[in-house]
């Protein structure tokens, strides 16, 4: 079943909905413009934003009021929340928690990922296919940014790959979709950059295949905000081995 881009100006005409999960610290530059262009999207689906800001430390959560202020509609929710700071995972986790939508994905506040990839991320979940999908840098048209970062990440999928038996080529993507229920289901403990592993191994260990799609990506620099580091990658590999001799 393929997912219909509509018009602009074209109401939406299906009930179900999307909820855009949007972890935030410290990123008052791009925030309001990644939530333009979340918005933007145009599809058959109401849309639920849940952005959470975690402690941030110069006008995150203002900007995320006053853009909620200004957008909400029939067609769009936003719930602004704000915690202490305690790392994206429990940022994640709390936004997973309060999402009420059939479909959930995980959107970073930066301008690294494009939300126009939105509706061809979600065509396997709606033609049944799939419940988790991820989006694909690595088979996307861009350039992976950092040899560094490339590599790390690259590593991260290959340990997945080996110690799970999945055959993914982009494991540490932002991009991940989700049906509603599985994920509120998923009982989660990262605090950090750890939710990729953890929710990865978690999904393959339920026996669910996680199909992927190709995605733009536009990489930002550590002088530019990014906040992943090396050491990550590190913590990401050991996740990976706890959950796969756990139970």
């Amino acid at each position: 079943m393929q997912l219909q881009a509509l018009p602009p100006t074209t109401t939406s005409t299906r009930a179900e909905t999307l909820s855009v999960v949007i972890p935030a610290y410290n990123e008052a530059p791009t925030l309001e413009s990644v939530l333009d262009k979340v918005a933007a999207v145009r599809f058959s689906l109401n849309m639920e934003l849940i952005i959470v800001d975690d402690g941030s430390k110069d006008d995150t959560a203002a900007i995320a009021r006053a853009w909620a202020a200004r957008n909400e509609s029939d067609r769009i929710r936003v719930k602004v929340i704000s915690k202490e700071n305690g790392g994206k995972g429990t940022a994640v986790r709390r936004g997973i928690e309060e999402s009420t939508g059939e479909y959930v994905i995980i959107q970073d506040a930066d301008l690294e990922y494009d939300p126009n990839d939105y509706p061809k991320l979600l065509e396997p979940i709606l033609a049944g296919d799939a419940e988790v999908v991820y989006g694909s840098r690595i088979t996307g048209p861009d350039k992976p940014g950092s040899l560094k970062f490339y590599l790390g990440g690259r590593l991260v999928t290959i340990a997945t790959n080996l110690l799970y038996g999945s055959h993914i080529t982009d494991e540490p993507t932002c991009y991940k979709l989700f049906r509603g229920d599985l994920i509120r289901g998923i009982p989660l403990t990262c605090t950090g950059f750890e939710f990729c592993p953890e929710v990865t191994a978690k999904v393959i260990k339920r026996g669910l295949r996680i199909a992927e799609v190709p995605i733009r990506y536009f990489p930002r620099g550590i002088e530019e905000g990014k906040k992943i580091r090396s050491w990550d990658g590190v913590l990401a590999i050991w996740e990976l081995l706890k959950w796969r001799f756990s139970r």
